[in-house]
C-alpha cells in the first residue's frame, strides 16, 4: 500500500469586525423594507450569533492544538503583512532617480501603493509627497456613514430654502393638486368596489377571498367610501350565502381524507363565514356612531330579512330589539318592519327567529320596566298561531303507532324464516336504515321544515313569552295607578307618559283572548276591573285617580273583558255588571278632542248592542243617559249614541214608556219612584220615571241625520210587539259622520227661524249656522280675555248711553230757560219756574 498523504487543514474564513451600535446608521429604506417585512426582521432578530460563531469556527477531525499553531501562524502573517504595507515604499517610475537635498542626503520619490477606494474620489486616493496610508474596512465604513451624514444635512437645508422660497400661487397650486388627487383616489375605490362586486356576484367561488380587500376598503377613512363599501358588501352577501346554515367540520372531520371538491367547499364556506362575521362586527360597531347608524341599521335589517337561517342570527336580532323603541323614527319603523316580516315569513327559518325575537323583546321590556315606545310591543299583532297543531300532532302520532305495530308484525313473520348465517345481512340492513335516519334528519334541518311537534313547542313558547310581557304590563300599570294623591297631583299630564305600553297590550289582549290559559282568566279579569276603575281598589272609580287613565283606555279594559268571557263563554262564568257600572260613568268623562271616538262606539257596540238581554232597569238608565250625551257633543258621537239607544229601545219593549210618560213615574218605574240623575249605578238611577225630552231637542239638530233619527225614535210606540234590530252598528255611524264633519255644511231650509217669536224683526229669514266646533283646543285663559273685553265694552256702551240721556236733558233745560227769559222781557207771558223744570 501507498503511503497515506496528510489531509491539510483549512481554517474557516475571518468574521467581519464588530461595529458598535452608536456608528450603525439606518436609512429610511430600510426602515420601510422592516416595517413591510416585519415577520422576517422579527427571524433575524431571534438568531443566537454566539451558537453560529461556534459553528463557522469549528473544524471537523482536527485536535485543538493544531487548532490553536494553525491561528497562531495566521495572526503572525497578518502583523507581518500589516508591517511591509506600512514600511513598504515604492518607486516612482517616472523619478526613478534620486534627489540630494542640501544636507548631502539622498531622497527617492516614492509612492504608497494605491487604494482600493481610489474610485471614490481624489480625497481618497490622491497622492501627497510623502504618500498615503491604506484604510482599512472600518474605517471606509465610519467615512462613508460622515458623507452621507453631510449630504442629508445638505438635503434638508435645500428644502428649507424651497418652503422659504414658495410664493403663494405655489401654495395654491398643491392645494388643487391635493384635491385632484383625493378626486381620483376616490373614483378609484369606487371603481375597486364595483369591479370587486362584479366578480364576486359572477363567480364567487374562486374569489370568495375578495371579501377582505372588500372590507378593507370599507373601513376607509372618508365616510362616503365606508358606506359605499358596507352598502356593497350588503348587496354580495345577499346574492351569495346559501340557502343553509354553515357548520364547520371538527377535528376529527379535518383529519379524514376527503376529496379536492370537499376541500374546496369547506375552504369556500370557511372563508365566507369569517367574512361575514367580520361584517358583521363591524355593522355593529358602525351602529354606535351617529354619523352611520342609518346605513349600519338599514343593513342589518335587509340582512335579517333576506337571510333569516344564517350564522350569527343572535347578533343581528340584538341589534334590532335594542333599537326597536328607539326615539329615532325612522330606525325604530326599520326595526319594527324586520320584526314584522320575520313573523309573517315563518317559512324563511323554521320559526326559530320568531322565538327568539319574542323573548328578546320580553327581556328589553322587563329590562326598561316597561317604559318604551308603542311599535316595541305592537309587533306583536303581527303574529299567527295555528290552532289545529294539537289535532295534527294527535293524528301524526296515531299514524306513526300504526306503523310501529306493522313494523313489529313484519319483524316477527321475517324472524323464523331467517337463517343463522344471516346476521351480516342484518347488520348492513340496520347500517342502511341508521343512514337513512341521518340523511332524513340532516334533509329537516337544512329545509327549515320542522313537524309538528316542534312547531307546537315553538308556538307554545312564543305564547308564554307573549302573555308574559302582557301581564306584566298590566302589573306595572297597575302599581303605578295605585300611588299616593300627591304623586299624582305631581304627574297631572295624563297616563301616556307614565305607561305608554297599555294600549297595544290590551290590543294584544283583545286578539289572542281565546289563546289564554284558564288558569290566568281569574286574575286578568281582576286587573281589568281594577283598571277600568281608574284605580288600584276594586271599588267605584275613584276621583284622584281618574286623570291617571285616560277613557280611552278604561274603555278598552272594558272591551278587553267582554271580548275574553265572549271567547270563554263554556268556561268562566264571571259578573260583568262591574264594567256596565264603569261605562255608565265614563260617559260623563268623555271628550270628543280629548278621548277616541272609535274606542268608545266599539264599546257601545259591544256592551250593549251584541249583549244579551238587558235588565229594564239598567236598560232603561243607559237609553236616558245616552240621551242626555247626544245633546252634548258632536254629531258623530250623538249618532252613535242614538243607533245604541234604538237598538235598546227595540229590545226591551217597556222602556219605551219613557216616551210616553208625561206625569213621571207610573206603575213601569218600581221601586225608585224618582229619577237620579246623579247615580253611580244604572240599576239605582229610577230612569222609568222620567222622559225622554232630550230627543225633542235631538229632532231639530243642524245636521239632517241626527234630526231625522230623533224623529224616528220618537214615533216608536210602545204598542209594537215586532222587534226591527237596526242594521247600522254604533261604529259605522259614528265613521261615516266623522268623515263627512270637515266636508259638511247645513242647509238653510233645515234651520228657519220661527215667525211667532220673531214678530217685530220684519219677514223671516233663514239663518246659517255653522257646526259646533271642536273646543278640546281652546284655551281657557284667551277665552276669559275676550269675554272680559266683551263685557266691557258693554258696560262703556251702557254708560255713554247714560251720559248722552243726561247731556240731552241739560241741553233742553238749557233752551227752555233762555227761551222763558227772553218771554219775560217781552211781557207776552209769565211762566213759573216750576212748568219750565217740568218741561
Amino acid at each position: 500500500m501507498g503511503r497515506k498523504k496528510s489531509e491539510k487543514i483549512i481554517l474557516p474564513p475571518e468574521l467581519p469586525p464588530e461595529i458598535p451600535d452608536d456608528e450603525v446608521e439606518v436609512s429610511d429604506e430600510d426602515l420601510q423594507f422592516v416595517q413591510h417585512n416585519r415577520q422576517y426582521a422579527l427571524g433575524f432578530s431571534r438568531l443566537d450569533t454566539q451558537s453560529i460563531t461556534k459553528h463557522v469556527t469549528r473544524v471537523a477531525d482536527a485536535k485543538e492544538d493544531a487548532l490553536e499553531a494553525l491561528y497562531e501562524k495566521r495572526l503572525k502573517k497578518k502583523a507581518l503583512q500589516k508591517e511591509k504595507e506600512e514600511s513598504g515604499v515604492q518607486i516612482d517610475p517616472v523619478d526613478a532617480l534620486p534627489v540630494k537635498t542640501l544636507d548631502g542626503k539622498l531622497y527617492y520619490r516614492t509612492l504608497t501603493k494605491t487604494s482600493t477606494l481610489s474610485e471614490l474620489g481624489d480625497e481618497e486616493a490622491g497622492s501627497t509627497e510623502k504618500g498615503m496610508v491604506r484604510l482599512t474596512k472600518p474605517e471606509r465604513r465610519a467615512k462613508l456613514k460622515k458623507q452621507r451624514k453631510e449630504a442629508k444635512k445638505l438635503g434638508k437645508e435645500l428644502e428649507k430654502v424651497e418652503e422659504v422660497q414658495q410664493t403663494p400661487q405655489a401654495a395654491v397650486l398643491a392645494e388643487v393638486k391635493e384635491d385632484l388627487t383625493a378626486e381620483e383616489a376616490f373614483e378609484s375605490k369606487k371603481q375597486k368596489l364595483a369591479e370587486l362586486g362584479m366578480a364576486l356576484l359572477a363567480n364567487p367561488e374562486p374569489n370568495i377571498k375578495l371579501l377582505k380587500e372588500m372590507l378593507q376598503i370599507s373601513k376607509d377613512n372618508d365616510h362616503a367610501i365606508s358606506k359605499l363599501g358596507v352598502l356593497s358588501m350588503l348587496a354580495v352577501f345577499k346574492d351569495i350565502i346559501p340557502g343553509y346554515r354553515i357548520r364547520l367540520p371538527t377535528e376529527k372531520e379535518l383529519e379524514m381524507k376527503v376529496s379536492k371538491d370537499v376541500k374546496k367547499m369547506r375552504f369556500y364556506e370557511s372563508t365566507l363565514l369569517s367574512a361575514y362575521k367580520a361584517y358583521l362586527q363591524w355593522l355593529i360597531m358602525l351602529e354606535k356612531k351617529p354619523s352611520f347608524q342609518h346605513v349600519a341599521v338599514r343593513c342589518i335589517c335587509a340582512l335579517l330579512d333576506a337571510v333569516p337561517h344564517f350564522n350569527f342570527q343572535e347578533s343581528l336580532l340584538g341589534v334590532i330589539v335594542r333599537n326597536i323603541g328607539s326615539s329615532d323614527d325612522v330606525i325604530r319603523k326599520l326595526c319594527c318592519a324586520t320584526a314584522k316580516s320575520l313573523f309573517t315569513n315563518e317559512g324563511k327559518h323554521g320559526g326559530e327567529a320568531t322565538v327568539q325575537t319574542v323573548r328578546m323583546i320580553a327581556d328589553h321590556v322587563k329590562a326598561h320596566n316597561c317604559q318604551l315606545h308603542p311599535d316595541s310591543i305592537e309587533v306583536f299583532l303581527s303574529l299567527s298561531f295555528d290552532e289545529d297543531l294539537r289535532r295534527q300532532e294527535k293524528a301524526a302520532n296515531e299514524d306513526n303507532r300504526v306503523k310501529n305495530k306493522k313494523n313489529k308484525k313484519r319483524k316477527n313473520l321475517e324472524e323464523p324464516s331467517q337463517m343463522p348465517g344471516s346476521d351480516k345481512k342484518k347488520s348492513r340492513k340496520e347500517l342502511m336504515t341508521k343512514m337513512r335516519e341521518e340523511v332524513a334528519a340532516d334533509y329537516k334541518a337544512a329545509s327549515f321544515t320542522p313537524d309538528v311537534t316542534e312547531r307546537r313547542v315553538m308556538q307554545t313558547q312564543t305564547l308564554s313569552a307573549v302573555f308574559e310581557t302582557y301581564f306584566r304590563i298590566l302589573k306595572h300599570t297597575m302599581q303605578s295607578t295605585s300611588v299616593s294623591q300627591e304623586e299624582i297631583a305631581d304627574s297631572d299630564s295624563g297616563a301616556s307618559g307614565s305607561h305608554p305600553l297599555l294600549s297595544p297590550c290590551l290590543k294584544g289582549l283583545g286578539k289572542f283572548s281565546h289563546l289564554i290559559d284558564l288558569d290566568f282568566m281569574g286574575d286578568l279579569m281582576i286587573y281589568l276591573r281594577k283598571l277600568a276603575a281608574g284605580s288600584g281598589n276594586s271599588g267605584n272609580c275613584s276621583q284622584k285617580n281618574s286623570k291617571y287613565l285616560t277613557v280611552s283606555e278604561r274603555l278598552q279594559c272594558c272591551i278587553i273583558a267582554f271580548r275574553v268571557m265572549r271567547s270563554n263563554l263554556d268556561a268562566l262564568n264571571v259578573d260583568l255588571h262591574e264594567f256596565f257600572v264603569q261605562l255608565y260613568n265614563i260617559m260623563l268623562e268623555y271628550s270628543p278632542g280629548r278621548d277616541r271616538g272609535e274606542v268608545f262606539a266599539e264599546a257601545l257596540k259591544l256592551m250593549l248592542c251584541e249583549d244579551r238581554q238587558h235588565d229594564m232597569q239598567k236598560a232603561a238608565g243607559f237609553v236616558k243617559r245616552l240621551a242626555t250625551f247626544s245633546l252634548c257633543f258632536g254629531s258623530a258621537e250623538s249618532m252613535a249614541a242614538l243607533v245604541t239607544l234604538k237598538h235598546l229601545l227595540q229590545k226591551n219593549i217597556k222602556c219605551r214608556n219613557l216616551l210616553e210618560n208625561d206625569a213621571g213615574g207610573g206603575s213601569v218605574s218600581g221601586i225608585i219612584a224618582k229619577f237620579q240623575p246623579y247615580a253611580l249605578d244604572p240599576n239605582l238611577s229610577g230612569a222609568l220615571a222620567s222622559v225622554l225630552w232630550e230627543l225633542n231637542l235631538l229632532s231639530k239638530h243642524y245636521h239632517p241625520t241626527v234630526s231625522t233619527m230623533a224623529s224616528n225614535i220618537l214615533s216608536m210606540s210602545s204598542a209594537q210587539n215586532q222587534v226591527h234590530l237596526s242594521i247600522v252598528s254604533p261604529q259605522q255611524a259614528f265613521m261615516d259622520l266623522s268623515l263627512e264633519r270637515e266636508s259638511f255644511k247645513p242647509q238653510n231650509e233645515s234651520m228657519k227661524l220661527n215667525n211667532k217669536r220673531k214678530k217685530g224683526s220684519g219677514a223671516s229669514k233663514s239663518a246659517s249656522i255653522e257646526p259646533i266646533p271642536d273646543t278640546s283646543s281652546i284655551d281657557e285663559d284667551e277665552v276669559r280675555k275676550k269675554l272680559s273685553t266683551h263685557f266691557n265694552l258693554l258696560r262703556d256702551i251702557k254708560e255713554n248711553e247714560r251720559l248722552r240721556s243726561e247731556l240731552d236733558r241739560t241741553t233742553l233745560y238749557l233752551q227752555l230757560y233762555e227761551q222763558h227769559k227772553k218771554q219775560k222781557k217781552k211781557g207776552k207771558t209769565k211762566t213759573k219756574k216750576s212748568e219750565v223744570l217740568t218741561a
